[in-house]
């Protein structure tokens, strides 16, 4: 669909779910257009951060006299853009905050997996401040490790092939320390009573599926795709 056929109301609801932070295919889906059109829409009138829907709109009819259609996105640009959008959506569905996923995923998608916070910042139009909170949450929850740069004193950010191992080890590891709790609280309030029974149970279940947990990802750190 091209962007012509995008209405001044159109690109008030874009503008509308950016405030929002809405992703650009829960935006896309909501005008009933392509994630790609949303992408290159927003991309080529200021990004999320600086995209007003008034003075797109006028950017657009300015082409349409010229006759010179704006320059669609590359094919690849375009996958990019889709497989980004849907990712970031799939974490957010997963319980990760939408900031810290769109880190995350701006990191798996980069060439080495390793950038600066700067770079972070300037990829995702977003404050460094943002970006500070993000990669502090990500690094706690191993999903991504720090790196320092000693010649110019800057820390670098990567995310690797043993990030998905470390994130498991740590989710698992306070499921367990969870269970030992529960656990702990069953037998205080009294294995005979109905509330330290549920508790006690609870508390094993947890502790047996954490602890398969631990052992799966060891057997399968090393595995080759």
């Amino acid at each position: 669909m091209s962007e012509g056929r995008l209405t001044l109301q159109d690109r008030r609801r874009i503008a509308t779910g950016l405030a929002e932070g809405r992703s650009y295919a829960e935006i896309a889906r909501r005008l009933d257009r392509p994630t790609s059109t949303i992408s290159r829409e927003i991309g080529r009138n200021g990004g999320p951060s600086d995209y007003r829907p008034e003075r797109a709109h006028q950017a657009a009819a300015r082409r349409a006299r010229r006759g010179t259609p704006a320059r669609s996105a590359e094919p690849q640009d375009r996958k990019v853009f889709e497989v980004e959008e849907g990712a970031v959506e799939m974490a957010v569905g997963m319980g990760l905050p939408k900031m810290m996923a769109r880190v995350l995923i701006g990191l798996w998608l980069s060439e080495d997996g390793r950038l600066t916070a700067a770079e972070l910042s300037r990829g995702l139009k977003v404050s460094p401040a943002s970006i500070s909170m993000a990669v502090g949450y990500l690094t706690q929850q191993g999903l991504i490790r720090r790196e320092r740069d000693p010649q110019r004193r800057r820390d670098i950010y990567v995310v690797d092939d043993d990030a998905w191992y470390h994130s498991t080890v740590i989710s698992a590891r306070q499921t367990l320390a969870a269970a030992e709790i529960t656990k702990a609280a069953g037998q205080t309030l009294g294995l005979d009573t109905p509330v330290g029974r549920r508790l006690a149970r609870g508390g094993a279940f947890l502790e047996r599926i954490s602890l398969d947990a631990l052992a799966s990802a060891e057997r399968w750190r090393d595995l080759l795709p």
